[in-house]
């Protein structure tokens, strides 16, 4: 793990993805029907489960039916893809198609050192793919709104604009960029495809590994290693416009749900390099998230080996007295399905803890294993609010996605301030086919900043709990009105839905409604859980695990997961063959080309910014919007 620790996490953290059926390619070996008096329960026999259809375990299933395994991935909800799932409203005027999770994407539009990607490539699936340049940015706080615009000229008349600190603090922000190129070049460094958890690391990873740390540490005149595996506030520690530092935390919460002092370095500058290279650009998946989770389950399914079920729940997971292996599931129906390589758990560690029977070997009531990992603290939890809305008049060239951040003087932390911090998305904007014509489908959320405790136990059907959702969502509504005013008024009758913790735990099945770990032991101290458990057999993917939160972390757990159970050589023929179709990608390499997906249009952040500056609003022009903002550019 190791090499591992070097993997390139770089993205930011849907809709009815599959029909309620059970998606099934090819029927697993089955046995003898279990015996019991009017009992429908039977055995069943394959060589990997995986618990949970995140894209953690999509992503393990996906590469292990590449690679010949009988897998079957089992998934207790209706739909495939975790926080990444999707769904559909109904309604008079027709469909609305929503994504419940992930709607900033990087590097997956062509082959790239995205962990997520290079598994659709290994598996030779890919989806339609759109790109744009930026976002929009909200400060009600400071009196202003602005975009940020990819690429690495752009955002230096942002910082004289906005920053207080002139060209003294464009020339802070390009000393940073130039103090972590190097550490930029070993993030990339390590192909995703090529981890392992064993020591056949050795030969898959550790070359590539070594030569980018080596000549990194070299650039840098220092060990890069101290800097990837650290807090990305390690490399600002010489910064003093505040302005800035905002920024940085910013961009670190939306990996991780945390700030700098929480997020691991890897990360952020990998997002650094990718958002500030020439001709830098973001992509989003035509047909939403449930596009992406589809392409996985098509590697899942084509190879006639795997097989993907929903409304499956798993019970327990079997192991072998004799041996302490796992062997197999028990699901709630008294079905036993027997695995004979090993367990995947793409479920939360909390969750899969309690999956495993009490005094298992290896895990009982005393083991430091087990204690550690059910105490491993939780960051907040969500609030949602979906809705379709009226398009008529909107500009055509409005911005897709934004962030508000209604105050940046909270104190430490602020940018993990309860009601806070909220990012939108406009998708009908990019896809038009995610709506009836005339309308547009809205998502906005908070991630990891809404506690689960007053929450806790509520009925949700009381009207205490109906009053609180309704409280929950004015920030929401107040965040969407400054991207569009009348947004209340535009809203579509039958399509409004508000999410809060209960839902998020419902409907993802999450640990108290958590975006995920805020640490091994405390927040912050970047000790993820290994894949590997001590007991074999059961191997670990997906954000409570190592890498961490967000699309690619998970996609590279799942990664670590698949191979722990393909012999090398096997892996490292699947290695030869993507050079051979050019997808195993080092380094920048990839930024490189004429690839570039079709591009969407954008450019007006809101609704109030003018033709003549449509990337900028004066807020304290606009005291209808009920703010009261201290003098722009304050801090």
């Amino acid at each position: 793990l190791a090499c591992a620790a070097l993997v390139p996490v770089h993205c930011f953290s849907a809709r009815r993805s599959i029909s309620g059926r059970r998606a099934v390619a090819r029927a697993p070996r089955r046995a003898t029907t279990v015996a019991g008096a009017g009992s429908t329960a039977g055995t069943e026999e394959v060589d990997v489960v995986v618990i949970g259809s995140g894209l953690g375990g999509l992503s393990a299933a996906a590469l292990l039916s590449k690679y010949g395994k009988e897998v079957l991935c089992l998934e207790a909800h209706e739909h495939a893809g975790g926080v990444a799932h999707g769904f559909d409203r109904r309604t008079k005027d027709g469909i609305y198609k929503f994504d419940s999770g992930p709607s900033l994407w990087s590097g997956m539009s062509r082959p790239s050192t995205n962990p997520l990607r290079q598994v659709l490539d290994a598996v030779g699936e890919d989806c339609d793919w759109v790109g744009y340049d930026g976002w929009g940015l909200h400060y009600p706080s400071e009196g202003y709104a602005f975009r940020f615009t990819t690429g690495p000229d752009g955002f230096d008349d942002v910082i004289r604009r906005h920053s207080g600190g002139g060209d003294a603090a464009v020339a802070e922000w390009h000393a940073l960029l130039d103090r972590v190129a190097p550490i930029i070049t070993a993030a990339m460094g390590t192909p995703p495809m090529a981890l392992r958890g064993d020591l056949g690391a050795a030969f898959t990873a550790a070359p590539y590994t070594l030569s980018s740390v080596l000549l990194a540490s070299f650039e840098a005149k220092a060990f890069v290693p101290n800097y990837l595996t650290g807090p990305f506030s390690l490399l600002m520690s010489d910064m003093a416009n505040p302005w800035l530092k905002d920024w940085l935390d910013y961009l670190s919460f939306a990996l991780s749900g945390l700030d700098s002092t929480g997020t691991i370095a890897a990360a952020v500058v990998y997002t650094l390099g990718d958002l500030y290279r020439p001709e830098a650009y973001l992509d989003y998946p035509i047909g939403g998230s449930e596009a992406v989770v589809n392409a996985l389950i098509r590697g899942i399914t084509k190879t006639g080996k795997g097989e993907l079920r929903l409304r499956t729940k798993v019970h327990e997971i079997m192991v072998d007295e004799e041996g302490g292996k796992a062997v197999g599931v028990k699901l709630a129906d008294g079905t036993i399905i027997k695995a004979r390589e090993g367990v995947v758990s793409n479920a939360p560690i909390w969750d899969t803890l309690k999956l495993v029977p009490d005094g298992t070997k290896l895990l009982d009531g005393d083991s430091r294993w087990r204690k550690e990992k059910e105490a491993t603290p939780v960051t907040g939890s969500f609030t949602h609010l979906h809705l379709g809305i009226d398009a008529t008049g909107l500009p055509k060239d409005l911005d897709c996605h934004h962030s508000v951040i209604f105050d940046w003087n909270l104190g430490p932390r602020t940018i993990e301030a309860r009601e806070n911090m909220y990012i939108v998305s406009i998708p009908s904007l990019f896809d038009p086919a995610l709506c009836p014509p005339g309308k547009h489908v809205v998502h906005i959320y908070c991630a990891a900043n809404e506690p689960w405790e007053p929450w806790q136990g509520m009925d949700r059907r009381s009207d205490e709990y109906l009053a609180k959702k309704k409280e929950a969502a004015e920030p929401l509504w107040k965040a969407l009105e400054l991207i569009i005013p009348d947004i209340r008024e535009r809203a579509e009758e039958g399509t409004v839905m508000v999410g809060t913790p209960l839902t998020h735990q419902r409907f993802t099945r999450r640990h108290k409604g958590t975006y995920g770990p805020e640490g091994g032991k405390e927040r912050g101290d970047l000790e993820f859980a290994s894949p590997a458990t001590p007991i074999p057999g059961l191997v670990l993917c997906g954000d409570s695990c190592f890498p961490g939160i967000g699309v690619p972390s998970v996609a590279a757990s799942g990664i670590l997961a698949a191979h722990t159970f393909v012999p090398l050589e096997q892996h490292r023929a699947a290695i030869d063959e993507m050079k051979k179709d050019g997808t195993f990608l080092v380094g920048n390499e990839w930024w490189e080309g004429d690839k570039t997906p079709p591009m969407a249009p954008g450019g007006r952040i809101s609704v109030l910014a003018t033709d003549d500056d449509p990337a900028f609003v004066d807020l304290t022009k606009h005291p209808e919007m009920g703010f009261a903002p201290r003098k722009q550019g304050a801090f």
